[in-house]
């Protein structure tokens, strides 16, 4: 790969400040998974400005675009980045801070979607320059909904991963320092699951709780049991995490409640585990509640399977990182991750890998869905570089 020869450096360091200014704006203007309306369109424009080929509403809110050449034989690689923001109050004191209450980019998304313009504009640039160091086809995947693992099954079925050889992908990562990047051959993150509990009882006075059925007191039993019988009835040395992250319940502060619903997360990193974990959970879920007078409702969802990085293409990925960056830079990560990643469903029937983009400054950044969560902007060339290399590079060993 010639990377200085081919003039790429220069090419990102023209280009950066108009990126950041991109990812600003895409940041103060957050959507949600499925909404991604304003985020698309504005994606779309800057790929065309860049001569690429562009499809919009794949996946419905998605963009597909490729360049490069075309015929019999030809390789396909690609690329994904997501674009969608959380359901999360903005409290970072950024002068570029979401602009819409509730609503923020605070799982680092925003720097992936201009990561993956950087990337479109610098192959762009050389593609129109000398279209001979584009040596495969090239498409990009501007995906929706990955907060809620639906995004990469909708685009997955309008086709955008029809003929793809190799995919890569990116996620921040605030335990790292911003200038370098992790990698992790075979699973990356876990399988995860979405829960849903509803307990019923029977409602009553407040004063006289004994002749009711308290749902919100069964409630507590079921989030803080689950908990216990995790540690005493599962294998520890096979990590299983239930979060609830929402509750809701009860009519008036006077009235024993006679339904709460809990909405919460499953994770786990052992696939066959995770298999039968909706019946254990449905099995303790209903014996906890029937021991307190109630009866319960439980609902389970697969989320998404576990991202399992192909050895040869991560390997690659840190050839090009180890040369691009420098060999301190790069970081080979010991553990997976108990976070989930819908480029799983990518990844079926296709070889890929992500790797982790380190975002923390120097003083440190806030975790993932955090409200305060401010990742560094210097991260941005530092995927662009990788991605872009890692690209050329395949296509240079594909042929």
């Amino acid at each position: 790969m010639r990377w200085q020869s081919l003039g790429l450096d220069q090419t990102l360091e023209e280009a950066l400040p108009e990126l950041i200014q991109l990812r600003r704006h895409i940041h103060r203007h957050p959507e949600l998974s499925g909404h991604e309306q304003q985020t698309a369109a504005l994606v779309a424009g800057e790929l065309r400005r860049w001569g690429w080929l562009v499809r919009e509403g794949v996946g419905r809110t998605g963009v597909l675009a490729e360049l490069g050449p075309t015929g019999p034989g030809v390789p396909l690689v690609a690329l994904r980045v997501d674009m969608d923001a959380l359901p999360v109050e903005e409290r970072s004191g950024l002068d570029y801070a979401s602009v819409h209450q509730g609503l923020m980019h605070a799982c680092g998304h925003d720097m992936h979607t201009v990561v993956g313009l950087g990337v479109a504009q610098l192959l762009g640039t050389l593609w129109q320059s000398d279209p001979s160091e584009i040596r495969a086809r090239v498409r990009l995947l501007f995906q929706p909904a990955e907060e809620t693992a639906e995004g990469a099954t909708w685009m997955r079925a309008d086709g955008a991963m029809d003929g793809v050889e190799a995919l890569f992908g990116v996620h921040v990562f605030p335990s790292l320092a911003a200038g370098t990047i992790g990698v992790r051959s075979g699973s990356l993150t876990a399988a995860a699951g979405e829960l849903e509990v509803e307990v019923l009882g029977e409602g009553g006075h407040g004063a006289r709780p004994h002749q009711s059925t308290d749902a919100i007191w069964i409630a507590a039993r079921v989030v803080s049991g689950l908990q216990e019988a995790i540690s005493r009835q599962l294998d520890a040395l096979h990590p299983v995490v239930v979060s609830f992250g929402k509750i809701e319940g009860g009519k008036a502060f006077n009235v024993i409640a006679d339904h709460v619903r809990l909405l919460g997360t499953v994770r786990c990193l052992d696939t066959e585990l995770h298999a039968q974990l909706p019946a254990w959970i449905e099995d303790t879920v209903q014996a906890l509640c029937k021991g307190h007078g109630g009866e319960a409702r439980v609902h389970y969802r697969c989320i998404s399977p576990p991202v399992h990085n192909d050895p040869e293409l991560t390997a690659l990925v840190a050839a090009v990182g180890e040369e691009l960056l420098g060999r301190e830079q790069l970081q080979w990560l010991d553990q997976p991750s108990l976070g989930a990643e819908d480029f799983a469903h990518l990844l079926d029937g296709t070889r890929g890998t992500m790797f982790r983009l380190g975002v923390a400054g120097k003083g440190g950044c806030a975790p993932l869905h955090n409200s305060t969560f401010a990742p560094d902007e210097g991260a941005l060339a530092v995927g662009i570089k990788v991605l872009t290399g890692s690209m050329l590079r395949w296509m240079e060993q594909r042929l």
